[in-house]
């Protein structure tokens, strides 16, 4: 079981926001692999690297493991409001209910 304190970790490992899309966690993490690859890593201390290495890739599963349990929904209602096909009114009923 994933907890909320390993993905807030792993997401701060990866140098990521509350919010990231799919795109940007792969990215995020393919250039700290990159950076701190054992093979790659200009920095002098190649353990340290090591450390690091084996740090990404563990918030990299962590995060792919979230990833891969989501629910997405595919009811009218929620794709059209994420795909801004929604009545503005309904959006902000949604979204912003506290406000109104």
């Amino acid at each position: 079981m994933i907890r909320f304190k390993d993905i807030d970790e792993a997401r701060k490992t990866l140098g990521l926001g509350e919010t990231a899309s799919l795109a940007e966690i792969k990215g995020a993490y393919r250039a700290l692999s990159l950076k701190y690859h054992p093979d790659k890593c200009t920095d002098g201390d190649k353990q340290r690297c090591e450390d690091i290495f084996k740090e990404i890739n563990r918030a990299n599963r962590i995060l792919m493991s979230y990833c891969a349990s989501y629910r997405y929904s595919f009811a009218e209602k929620e794709v059209k409001s994420v795909t801004g096909e929604a009545d503005e009114e309904e959006h902000f009923r949604r979204f912003y209910e506290d406000f109104i």
